[in-house]
């Protein structure tokens, strides 16, 4: 079953008259409302830079795992550098997870993530964390200056992406900009390799989960399959994204921002359908995330005497480490 997520032309958003935008914009609350997810197109993100990417990330990941190995976190559990097979698990991130046998299970993915290209702010919680040390590869030879292409595209079409939702929740255009001035966001390339026929195993790749964030901007391999989505009657439904298209999901940051009216979805990535066996598949995920100190409080405007507060303030950073924390081997 495929879920029918509505598309957004950003091009036509941004070009739109007040009311053209407003009608957009109310189908926008409406999905966000609904399933946490749309897509969009439109972007102008150029098709040499995704070519560019898909490329050095493809050629990292085909690397023997020892060079591989060779630029794992220096800090244990730290979040950048390589992740090798199996040292994650996704689905503990989850609060009030059942304790079953598929939950407990490693995500059988690969990862390589990074953070701000910036220089770090004065709080040493957030050095500490979000400026990590990348152990970056050494091959292929543009792996880094594509990376760093690409997080400022990404950083850049999130911040469009939020004067939509803005306009959504029938905020001010740029009210969002003072909690992203120094945003914590990363940016996570994810592989998942073949297995092969005949293997007797989970067919959960990445365990059910929500999203850390505000927003998470993701672009699947093209024709990709597995990305599921946790509906409301408690059945999982497949997303696949239009050619050319980002996929983007609202995060508990959002969802608390807005009070539970926006929907931050539980979503799974499983082998395809119908295959009794895995085949190779990669995804590239940009996590925005606000600035480190940022405070997380439902708006005004999503709290009445139907719908009470239903979250107290976090701040951003804390919340996200907290939460990465909670899918490390070495924390639970």
């Amino acid at each position: 079953m495929k879920h029918v997520i509505p598309e957004l032309d950003l091009s036509v958003f941004e070009a739109a008259t007040d009311a053209g935008r407003a009608r957009l914009a109310a189908g926008v609350d409406d999905a966000c409302r609904q399933c946490g997810f749309l897509f969009i197109s439109g972007h102008g993100v150029p098709a040499a830079l995704s070519d560019a990417m898909w490329e050095v990330t493809k050629q990292f990941f085909a690397l023997p795992e020892a060079r591989k190995l060779d630029v794992i976190s220096p800090v244990p559990g730290g979040p950048y550098g390589y992740q090798r097979l199996g040292s994650e698990y996704l689905a503990r991130s989850r609060d009030g997870v059942p304790d079953t046998d598929t939950e407990q299970q490693p995500d059988r993915k690969e990862t390589f993530s990074c953070g701000p290209f910036r220089a770090p702010g004065a709080d040493p919680e957030e050095t500490a964390f979000c400026f990590a040390p990348v152990p970056w590869p050494e091959q292929p030879e543009a792996f880094r200056s594509t990376w760093h292409a690409w997080y400022i595209a990404m950083e850049q079409l999130a911040a469009r992406i939020m004067t939509v939702f803005a306009h959504a929740l029938t905020l001010p255009s740029g009210y969002f900009r003072e909690f992203f001035t120094a945003p914590v966001s990363a940016l996570r390339a994810l592989n998942y390799p073949a297995v092969g026929t005949g293997r007797q195993e989970s067919s959960v790749r990445a365990g059910a989960h929500s999203d850390y964030g505000t927003l998470t901007i993701l672009l699947p391999q093209a024709g990709g399959a597995g990305l599921q989505v946790l509906a409301p009657d408690g059945s999982w439904v497949d997303v696949m994204a239009p050619p050319g298209a980002f996929v983007i999901n609202i995060g508990d940051l959002m969802a608390r921002w807005t009070n539970g009216r926006w929907a931050s979805t539980v979503h799974r990535v499983v082998r395809e359908a119908g295959c009794d066996h895995d085949t190779p598949r990669q995804s590239l995920a940009f996590f925005q995330q606000p600035d480190w100190n940022a405070e997380i409080v439902p708006f005004s405007s999503c709290v009445t005497p139907d719908r009470p507060a239903a979250f107290g303030p976090v701040r951003s950073g804390r919340y996200l480490r907290d939460k990465f924390r909670s899918t490390q081997p070495s924390q639970t």
